[in-house]
C-alpha cells in the first residue's frame, strides 16, 4: 500500500518529462526543417551562416579586437565618470555660429 500512494507522484513526473521531451523534439525538428527547406538554397542555412560568422572572427587580427575592447571599455568609463559634452551639439553649434559669422 504504501508503494501505491508513492508511484502516483513518479507516474505524475514521468508523465511531464515526457511532454517536455515530445516537445524539444519537436522544436528540434521544427529548427532542423527551418535549417534548409525543400525550396530554399543551402546558402540560407543557419548553420552556413554561424560557421562564416566564426570564420570572420577567426580571420580578424586579434590586436584589433583587443583595441577595439579597449576603446570601448575606456570610453564607457569616461562617460559614466565623467562629465563629457555632447559631441554631436558641440559641432552643430560651432558651424552654426560660423553661418552667423559670415551673414
Amino acid at each position: 500500500m504504501a508503494d501505491d500512494k508513492d508511484s502516483l507522484p513518479k507516474l505524475k513526473d514521468l508523465a511531464f518529462l515526457k511532454d517536455q521531451l515530445e516537445s524539444l523534439k519537436r522544436k528540434v525538428e521544427n529548427e532542423v526543417q527551418a535549417g534548409v527547406g525543400q525550396d530554399s538554397s543551402w546558402l540560407a542555412s543557419p548553420f552556413l551562416k554561424g560557421f562564416l560568422a566564426g570564420f570572420v572572427v577567426a580571420k580578424l587580427r586579434s590586436s584589433a579586437v583587443i583595441g577595439f575592447l579597449a576603446g570601448s571599455c575606456t570610453g564607457v568609463f569616461a562617460a559614466q565618470t565623467y562629465a563629457i559634452p555632447d559631441v554631436e551639439k558641440t559641432i552643430k553649434d560651432y558651424f552654426s555660429s560660423f553661418r552667423k559669422g559670415s551673414d
